[in-house]
């Protein structure tokens, strides 16, 4: 008789993805206090149209689902709280303020040393409450980073969950 694996109602899947989420809040902390170091670089897509997202029309109308950013050289006023992040950006030389959830985010990589992870979305991701309202973008006009593709190794939570 083959043992059937029991019912995972600790949902180690939610805590690992949750821990996961820390290391993109270190990650920007760090970014937001010291700057940047060497080479590094961030890439962050989320759900546009995630709870708590704050974005203005203009971009929810061109990105109705989801976005890539690319943190590097050109952003400004990156602030992190246990519940997400905010930075002013700008798109097309117009500044742009963004609030983003944790709970939102789909995919964090840094090139400079092919380290990604992903996050799974919809039912079995942990929901947090919304951020506070977004402030007033800033009048620096930085050139738009333009979203790419990254390729390297990504971690997907997936790839530690039991088939059933």
């Amino acid at each position: 008789m083959a043992d059937t694996p029991s019912q995972d109602l600790m949902r180690y899947d939610l805590m690992a993805q949750e821990a996961l989420k820390g290391v993109v809040r270190k990650s920007l902390e760090i970014a937001g206090k010291e700057g940047l170091p060497g080479e590094h670089h961030f890439y962050i897509s989320f759900r546009t149209d995630a709870p708590g997202v704050q974005i203005s029309d203009r971009l929810k109308e061109q990105y109705p689902e989801e976005i890539t950013i690319v943190l590097q050289h050109q952003f400004w006023d990156l602030d992190v709280s246990e519940k997400g992040f905010s930075v002013n950006l700008s798109f097309n030389k117009v500044p742009e303020r963004l609030v983003v959830p944790f709970s939102a985010l789909l995919g964090f990589f840094d090139p400079s040393v092919q380290f990604g992870l992903q996050f799974a979305q919809g039912e079995d991701a942990a929901a947090d409450e919304e951020l506070e309202p977004a402030q007033e973008p800033g009048t620096e006009d930085a050139e738009s980073p333009a979203p790419g593709e990254a390729g390297g190794d990504v971690v997907s939570l997936d790839a530690f969950r039991k088939n059933k």
